[in-house]
């Protein structure tokens, strides 16, 4: 098993980044940075935080990730989704090491019928999808030893995301309307820290050659796809046996019903084919990764307990 050395992760507190703690723990000397010790969102804190830790490898998981919020707030999303990750990618670049960062479908207008490919046009329909393109770009135009992985509908263990609002929302309420028109990839935290684990140990390795040869924009999310409404359904069909309580029942809705600030994508399916050609490596399926999920909310301790203490 490869040491990495210093491992900076960025965000390390949010979903993502207490799993990527998990995955990597024992591989090096993690140093953890979120919102409360550094400002994202502030260009030359960014630059002091990677030049005082003098990291080997950098894992940013940072992101703003509050999708009609951001309508009103383009500043501070561009701010944190496009231009940390550039700086980012210049001191990665500086100091020969790899980035790896995370984007999402977001940046697809759902016009497709079948999954996207890395190949396919980004046409973002909110400030959200316009701040993560903007960051794979910068990524791009930097170089170096990058990886960014493109993902969706990212929900597990900790944080604020659907499965968790759902669990509480299922207490709460005998009925539930979500939205059954938006088709996307639900991909666990769990599953993007372990597959980025796999990866980098390989890369950095020499598995796959120099970094020509790998360095890029790859789709990573949990095989197969589903609706909002669809999660939602998966979700309460598992919560009395794992959980101890007997879901709601969950009505589908259309979009077109359901007023946001921000245009989501009808369809956000990533096809994840050069993922598999280039590193041999597939996610579980979405169904599975669920199981495994609620396997880990289960063995905390969770059950007819408040959630709240999981966030």
């Amino acid at each position: 098993m490869s040491q990495f050395g210093r491992i900076l992760i960025v965000g390390a507190y949010g979903q993502v980044g207490r799993e990527l703690q998990r995955s990597f723990a024992g591989s090096g000397e993690i140093i953890g940075r979120d919102r409360d010790t550094v400002d994202i969102a502030a260009e030359d804190q960014v630059r002091a935080m990677v030049r005082e830790t003098s990291p080997d490898l950098i894992l940013n998981a940072a992101a703003y990730t509050a999708v009609d919020r951001a309508e009103s707030e383009r500043e501070i999303a561009m701010a944190i989704n496009a231009q940390a990750p550039r700086v980012l990618a210049e001191e990665a670049l500086s100091r020969n090491i790899l980035l790896v960062h995370y984007s999402t479908d977001y940046v697809f207008d759902g016009s497709k019928k079948g999954p996207w490919t890395e190949a396919d046009e980004p046409n973002p329909l909110s400030v959200y999808g316009e701040s993560k393109l903007a960051g794979e770009v910068a990524i791009r135009e930097v170089g170096g030893k990058t990886l960014t992985f493109r993902t969706s509908w990212v929900y597990g263990p900790h944080g604020n995301n659907f499965l968790l609002t759902m669990l509480r929302l299922g207490r709460e309420r005998d009925r539930l309307t979500i939205v059954d028109d938006q088709f996307g990839g639900p991909t666990t935290s769990i599953e993007l820290a372990d597959v980025t684990r796999t990866i980098a140990d390989a890369v950095l390795s020499g598995k796959y050659g120099p970094p020509d040869e790998w360095a890029g924009l790859y789709h990573m999310t949990c095989q197969g796809s589903t609706t909002w409404c669809g999660l939602a359904r998966a979700i309460f069909s598992r919560t009395e046996n794992l959980l101890g309580f007997r879901g709601p029942e969950v009505d589908a809705i259309s979009s077109d019903r359901y007023v946001t600030a921000a245009k989501r994508p009808r369809n956000s399916v990533l096809s994840n084919e050069k993922l598999r050609a280039r590193f041999g490596v597939t996610l579980a399926s979405w169904e599975s990764a669920l199981d495994s999920t609620f396997a880990v909310l289960r063995d905390a301790g969770y059950g007819l307990g408040d959630l709240s203490s999981s966030r």
